[in-house]
């Protein structure tokens, strides 16, 4: 929807939004649902198989989740994410999952109009966020029940399309599609401003607050909108709050090495699925350099060992290194990821004899993919304009020719429009916010950033790298949100956004 109207621009007096979400990925989604009155209840038709958790819930059985204490909840709870609450709200979820049950959720939804607080999802493209540009054959890493948002049945939306344990997991195709749709389920459609680009927030103090008449640090949300015809249509607004929801695949991690901006190198799978679509790579070019060794790099190794290419496959860890992503993944629902990490152990450069430097042979004597070959321990030194790289292993240096060259080690948030990149946000200030070295730094029931109130983190920025988990940050913020409205007497609200 339009995010303003053409004639409203300029404005003398920007419109005051008590929240503004910045990002309208699975993030964002599930906190527009909770802050559209959609509250969360103990089912007393269920139990959780958790029986000091059961307990505790069964004291205010009464109470939404959100208006309970988080922190006592959250109290004893183990899981795979370091933010208490996300612990909380998967387990209320998926209770036991990572035991491999399925137990039905221990939660019912009622949804209450008059605890509505209105805000905005400001997102650059349809709700989903990076899921629409996510490469449509791929299978997502969790299970598509794993994937799914509050309120509405992952299933349901796919009408149960399940051939096999593995088609347990969806492609990034069908979860882009159950965001878009799980928006229009919702009636959410008004919080959403699609096509939106933030270029800048900024704290003024003690600012009059347009809404409330009462005064309060505001935070001024500036950007544009592109509109019909490729217009790009500036808008200003004062928010109450802002909520950074913004993930983590803005910006890839560089290596950091010479002849890394030459045009045969790229860091994203998607320029290599176009290379391969368009055929201007096939089994008689030069290798593909593959660098990295997560979940990413093995996908591009998939695409190109399936389409015949050969592949040099280099990565810094030892193939027994334990922090290896695929060392927690169960081989009978990740089987093509173990079969990566069969070849990056069994078809290594000492393993091949026709491997020489300068010649990449095929060794049809392997029975998994005979084109690949891996480097572990081995860096890039540099790439050369005449398509060859430099590798450094212990103790030597080799040189191949190749055809492209794939750099997959990561991505990083990119927080352009805050003060100094939001690097003051971070645990470690001196160091730029990156989701797994180092996240954002907030209150760890509330997800308010430890250095400024008002402004909330949740998501990858805080180190919930899944949609499992990433859900805890939508009912610690609602939770917090709900609380402190409702002690200034300025909840209720018709459910209309009347800035947009």
């Amino acid at each position: 929807m339009p995010l303003l109207e053409e004639t409203a621009l300029p404005q003398e007096h920007p419109p005051t939004v008590p929240v503004v979400i910045i990002g309208n990925g699975p993030s964002g989604i599930c906190l527009s649902y909770l802050l559209s009155g959609y509250k969360p209840y103990l089912d007393t038709a269920t139990v959780h198989p958790n029986p000091i958790l059961y307990s505790k819930l069964q004291e205010t059985k009464h109470l939404p989740i959100t208006e309970q204490d988080l922190e006592y909840l959250s109290e004893g709870l183990e899981g795979r994410s370091r933010n208490p609450v996300a612990v909380l709200f998967d387990t209320l979820l998926h209770p036991n999952a990572d035991f491999g049950y399925e137990f039905p959720p221990v939660l019912q939804w009622r949804r209450d109009k008059q605890q509505h607080i209105p805000h905005l999802v400001l997102g650059r493209a349809t709700p989903g966020g990076a899921w629409h540009a996510m490469e449509g054959s791929m299978l997502t890493i969790s299970l598509g029940i794993w994937m799914e948002l509050p309120g509405v049945n992952y299933r349901d939306l796919t009408n149960g399309k399940r051939r096999d344990v593995t088609s347990d997991r969806a492609t990034p195709e069908e979860i882009s599609s159950y965001y878009r749709n799980y928006v229009k389920l919702k009636g959410l459609q008004k919080n959403f401003a699609d096509n939106t680009y933030v270029t800048s927030v900024q704290k003024l103090c003690r600012v009059e607050s347009l809404n409330s008449g009462g005064g309060g640090a505001l935070w001024e949300v500036r950007g544009y909108q592109q509109v019909q015809n490729d217009t790009h249509v500036p808008f200003s607004l004062f928010a109450e709050n802002v909520v950074l929801a913004t993930g983590a695949s803005d910006s890839p991690v560089r290596l950091g090495v010479e002849g890394e901006d030459l045009p045969f190198v790229f860091h994203s799978i998607s320029d290599l699925g176009v290379a391969v679509s368009r055929r201007k790579l096939d089994m008689n070019s030069d290798p593909v350099l593959i660098v990295g060794a997560g979940l990413c790099a093995a996908d591009a190794v998939l695409c190109v060992c399936n389409s015949n290419i050969r592949v040099l496959h280099v990565f810094r860890k030892n193939v027994d290194d334990s922090d290896l992503i695929f060392k927690q993944l169960p081989k009978t629902l990740y089987p093509e990821y173990h079969k990566v990490y069969n070849m990056m152990c069994s078809q290594t450069h000492t393993n091949v004899p026709q491997l020489s430097a300068g010649n990449v042979a095929s060794n049809a004597s392997v029975s998994l993919f005979p084109d690949y070959t891996s480097f572990p321990e081995h860096c890039v030194v540099s790439l050369q304009s005449d398509m060859k790289c430099l590798l450094q292993g212990n103790n030597s240096l080799k040189a191949f020719k190749i055809s492209m060259a794939l750099v997959l080690i990561g991505t990083n948030p990119n927080l352009f429009f805050l003060k100094g990149q939001g690097q003051y946000l971070g645990q470690d200030p001196t160091k730029p916010v990156s989701c797994k070295q180092n996240p954002i730094d907030i209150h760890p029931y509330t997800f308010e950033c430890t250095k400024e109130p008002g402004l909330f983190a949740m998501g990858p920025l805080v180190g919930d790298n899944f949609v499992r988990f990433l859900k805890g940050g939508a009912l610690g913020i609602a939770s917090c949100l709900l609380k402190r409205l409702k002690k200034k007497g300025k909840l209720i609200s018709n459910g209309g956004n009347n800035f947009i």
